[in-house]
């Protein structure tokens, strides 16, 4: 019986590039996460490849990235020492079991990771994305009340306009109508903050918002309808992303805090967008000066090339969990993907080249620059506010009487395909967040063509 002989190394090759660089004659069969799919397949935007600030299209046009991916590529794209310890990590150890067994790379990595984080945060448990992250930190919240013979603490406070991933414990305590309203009456024992975003008194504050640390004693308004003693956790976001960049109003994040440590309860910062670099040191919470219990962490630890995500745990609420006989499981939660080995090699070439190119510092190097940049937009024809801090920036344009978001939408379009510019849009809000390794010339661009497309919109 006569087989053919396997394919070239070559031809090989030259099959996955192709499969990667091409149009592909069918869409159907994938079903879009957060996509209108239907208007996305009738004129698709497919990248194809990456390097530095730019995507490629599939019609070979180079695409300013505006926005680090999905608030991920902190770095930029197919950076040298991430693409080199992948391959060789691939190579070496594809996969490797946490679940009583261990690899080295978790622990090393670890190690590098607390020494980033505020002091007190010195532990870590890993996930695989944002999502994972929260729901993670939330059933660690709930053991450590249950360790300390405080079962009864099992309410989460959250904010109305929060964003905290797709799992159920997130859309719970997430405050997005349109993710919580399809999928039933989600987790009970949840509440909501009132959220800081206040256009009134607020529009066009050049960083943190003078207007509405009182909105932080909301907290106690809930402390006293339920009880401290019946809340586990409040989970914010320092900075809100999905709902359009809303920013704590200064002294408000204090104020929460304050208030978690006089009731007894766990704070969780959600910092998968805000963490590593994107608003100046490793994380908002050294920015701001507010140190969580919990941290949950995702997007650019791994600069988005390989998905995972971590959450930062305290000495105290970890010490929690070390009170049982020598062999008894600390915390039965976990995932197979755990401190997966060529995650851990991302993560660490990661830090590697935020550390050697001094990234968490460019937030603050060209903080002012970037809010003179965007504040330039003031003016131009529907723009109804304008916000900014660190490397994130939102435009938010007044809705079209009867077609709210149709607005942003055409201008993300027209950025796309006429102004080779990625944006994200979030409703009628336009949101930026460009890789850390952006230039004054980038920036220059980002807001040129943004001007010309809001003007071109009517």
């Amino acid at each position: 019986m006569r087989t053919e002989p396997p394919p070239s190394a070559q031809a090989l090759a030259d099959h996955y590039a192709a499969q990667a660089t091409q149009a592909p004659d069918d869409m159907e069969a994938f079903w879009m996460p957060f996509t209108a799919n239907r208007q996305f397949k009738a004129r698709p935007r497919l990248l194809t490849s990456a390097e530095g600030m730019h995507y490629r299209s599939v019609d070979g046009r180079q695409i300013l990235d505006g926005t680090a991916g999905l608030w991920c590529c902190n770095a930029g794209h197919a950076r040298p020492r991430i693409v080199e310890a992948v391959a060789r990590q691939i190579a070496t150890l594809d996969f490797a079991p946490t679940f009583q067994m261990g690899s080295p790379l978790p622990f090393v990595l670890a190690e590098r990771l607390v020494e980033l984080a505020p002091p007190g945060l010195d532990h870590v448990f890993y996930t695989n994305s944002g999502s994972e992250s929260v729901d993670t930190a939330m059933k660690i919240a709930l053991a450590y009340h249950r360790a300390r013979g405080e079962g009864q603490r099992t309410r989460f406070i959250g904010r109305e306009k929060g964003y905290h991933g797709v799992g159920f414990g997130g859309v719970s305590v997430g405050g997005l109508p349109n993710n919580r309203k399809w999928f039933g009456p989600l987790l009970p024992g949840v509440d909501h903050l009132r959220h800081t975003l206040d256009i009134a008194r607020n529009a066009f504050s050049q960083g943190l918002p003078e207007h509405g640390a009182e909105l932080a004693d909301d907290l106690e308004r809930l402390i006293a309808l339920h009880d401290a003693s019946t809340i586990a956790a409040v989970i914010i976001e320092p900075i809100s992303g999905s709902a359009g960049v809303v920013l704590p109003p200064q002294g408000y994040l204090q104020r929460i805090r304050a208030l978690c440590d006089t009731h007894g309860i766990v704070l969780i910062f959600d910092e998968v967008i805000t963490g590593f670099g994107r608003v100046g040191k490793a994380f908002a919470a050294q920015r701001f000066g507010v140190t969580p219990d919990l941290m949950t962490t995702a997007k650019g630890l791994t600069n988005g090339c390989v998905p995972m995500g971590a959450v930062f745990v305290s000495h105290a609420i970890h010490d929690a969990f070390a009170h049982g006989p020598a062999g008894a499981i600390d915390l039965f939660h976990g995932y197979t993907y755990s401190g997966h080995p060529l995650a851990c090699a991302a993560a660490l070439a990661t830090l590697d080249t935020y550390a050697e190119e001094n990234l968490f510092d460019k937030a603050i190097e060209l903080g002012d620059y970037w809010q003179q940049a965007i504040h330039a937009l003031k003016g131009l024809p529907n723009v109804l506010d304008i916000r900014n801090f660190g490397l994130i920036g939102a435009i938010e344009l007044a809705p079209r009487d009867g077609a709210p978001g149709a607005r942003a939408y055409e201008i993300f379009e027209r950025c796309f395909h006429e102004g080779d510019l990625l944006i994200r849009v979030t409703g009628d809000t336009i949101a930026l967040s460009p890789p850390l390794i952006v230039e004054r010339a980038h920036i220059d661009r980002i807001f040129a063509v943004l001007a010309d497309m809001i003007r071109a919109t009517p």
